[in-house]
């Protein structure tokens, strides 16, 4: 019973022994690791080995514990006899856990061979190399591998500096990427180059070409041609100008060309020239120019169009200049003819017309059914014919600047019931509505102005033979009064538009053939221009037109 108590308190004695052997063998591992004990502890398997630092500083251990790097020493057989934290953390390990490993177990597969070589070569020289280390988790992590021997009280050690170059290589691949796509970009940026360098020099030739033949028709072509840029600059003039005026080509420029231009016609083509650059319409004059060889003025048609780029914006203008100086010549003599022919067909009209009212009026004898019929017929004739010899006579004398008559003031809206009553009786199948908004009072002649109005209604009718409704509306425009006559017929292309007031123009359409000569809407302008107003047309295709003038409205003071 004593044999087993003294057994029981042996067993107790050296349990304590071991134990405190254990808290003893522990504060000198803790020592070591904090630098208070210059030594190294390592377990090889069959017991624990001591190893001490033969040159220590304290201040060196606790740097290297705090250092980026990875820092481990290694005995020859590999075994790692002491671990910094950062090393730890590379390979996702305990601290406590890394020491008394081989370190070759971090070494990754790829990295096996050069770690070799390089530790072969660590124990005579200091070397480094890049290895990749495994870590716990299978992560793969670059390393710069530094070694340096390092002497122990026991022998010569291998101190393992790892410097960890993940960033490094991430930074080193985005680098590579970014070379490579900036490669690509200056491979595509020097090909679009090479493109637009060709398409530059193709251009230019193709530009060249077209200015060279533009050159060659122009100096070739009868007319005079010219070339301004949008501010109104002239660029350019062909031969047939130079040799016309006789000018040179620095007179032609800035002001020069207009010193060939007629006096009296050259405000009227500046107001239309400068009219033309600030709208983008088409330029139009008829205007004398002095011809240089002889210093006599001769009539030419000017007419300029704006070539524009794909944004719309004009480049440039291009303008010619048609000697029509012959033509004139030819309409003068024909307006005379037409002058003299109108006079000497008014007086046997209006004798035939007399003769017809006589017949009418003879009480004596009743006249047969028949021959009523036909002297209605040749009234109507007659009145038609008197009608077409009258608006001949006014082209003549708007021609020769004689289209002369009173004025005094006139009520718009008295005239438009007037015309819309005759209406109503020349047209009875019509239907004229009259939207008429006030009073208005204008300064003109009325038989004038009765004229242009009934001339618009006529028209009206005459081109809407379906729908038989026409409207005449009067307005207010600022200081102005506008009367539109609107209708539902057959409309106006835009082609037709621009002509619609050229003198002898006539609507063409084959299904509508009417009568007339084409110069009721040319004297209707001139009388509205007479009376210091305008003149103009709103149409669109086959859905009717609106014809309408516009008039200055007169104060009147009781």
């Amino acid at each position: 019973m004593e044999q087993a108590k003294l057994t029981y308190d042996q067993l107790l004695s050296e349990n304590d022994a071991l134990r405190l052997q254990l808290e003893e063998a522990s504060d000198a591992i803790d020592a070591i690791r904090s630098g208070r004990v210059d030594a190294l502890i390592v377990n090889n398997g069959d017991n624990h080995q001591l190893y001490t630092l033969k040159t220590a500083d304290q201040t060196y251990r606790v740097f290297i514990e705090k250092m980026n790097e990875g820092a481990v020493t290694i005995n020859r057989e590999g075994l790692i006899l002491y671990s910094n934290s950062r090393f730890a953390g590379m390979v996702n390990m305990p601290l406590e856990k890394t020491i008394g490993l081989h370190f070759a177990e971090f070494v990754a597969d790829v990295s096996s061979d050069t770690y070799d070589t390089l530790i072969s070569q660590a124990w005579e020289e200091d070397c480094k190399e890049e290895i990749q280390l495994i870590s716990s988790d299978k992560r793969l992590v670059p390393c710069l591998l530094s070694c340096n021997t390092l002497e122990l009280d026991e022998g010569i050690a291998l101190s393992l500096i790892l410097t960890d170059l993940s960033i490094l290589k991430e930074a080193e691949q985005q680098l590579k990427i970014k070379n490579l796509q900036l490669a690509a970009a200056h491979l595509a940026t020097e090909k679009l180059n090479n493109e637009l360098e060709e398409t530059v020099r193709t251009r230019t030739n193709d530009l060249f070409l077209s200015r060279e033949h533009f050159k060659y028709l122009a100096n070739n072509i009868p007319q005079m041609t010219w070339t301004n840029l949008p501010n109104g600059e002239m660029d350019y003039f062909n031969q047939q100008w130079f040799s016309y005026t006789g000018l040179s080509p620095a007179e032609s420029t800035m002001s020069g060309w207009q010193k060939v231009i007629h006096p009296n016609d050259i405000q009227n083509t500046l107001e239309k020239y400068s009219n033309a650059l600030k709208t983008g319409e088409v330029f139009e004059i008829e205007n004398r120019y002095k011809r240089g060889a002889d210093s006599v003025y001769r009539w030419h048609l000017n007419r300029a169009v704006p070539l524009r780029d794909e944004g719309g914006e004009i480049v440039f203008w291009v303008g010619t200049a048609t000697d029509i100086e012959d033509q004139k010549k030819e309409m003068e003599k024909r307006d005379e003819f037409i002058g003299i022919a109108s006079h000497e067909l008014k007086t046997p009209l209006t004798s035939l017309k007399g003769y017809l009212q006589l017949i009418s009026s003879n009480k004596n004898n009743e006249l047969p059914v028949k021959t009523t019929q036909y002297i209605e017929r040749a009234n109507k004739a007659i009145n038609k014919l008197q009608s077409l010899i009258n608006d001949l006579l006014d082209v003549s004398k708007i021609q020769a600047g004689k289209l002369e008559y009173a004025t005094g003031i006139v009520n718009i809206s008295d005239l438009i019931r007037v015309c819309i009553e005759n209406a109503e009786h020349i047209y009875p199948e019509n239907i004229f509505i009259n939207e008429d908004g006030s009073e208005y009072l204008i300064e003109g002649n009325a038989e004038r102005l009765e004229q242009v109005l009934m001339n618009l209604i006529n028209n009206a009718v005459k081109y809407s033979p379906v729908n038989n409704t026409v409207i005449i509306r009067t307005t207010k425009n600022g200081d102005s009064v506008r009367v539109a006559v609107i209708d539902f017929g057959i409309g106006l292309s835009d082609d037709q538009k621009e002509r619609i007031f050229e003198r002898f123009y006539r609507v063409e359409d084959k299904k509508y053939l009417t009568s007339g000569l084409g110069m009721g809407l040319y004297i209707s302008a001139e009388i509205i221009h007479n009376h210091k107003g305008e003149i103009g047309v709103e149409s669109e295709f086959g859905k009717g037109s609106e014809f309408y003038f516009e008039l200055p409205l007169v104060e009147v003071r009781g």
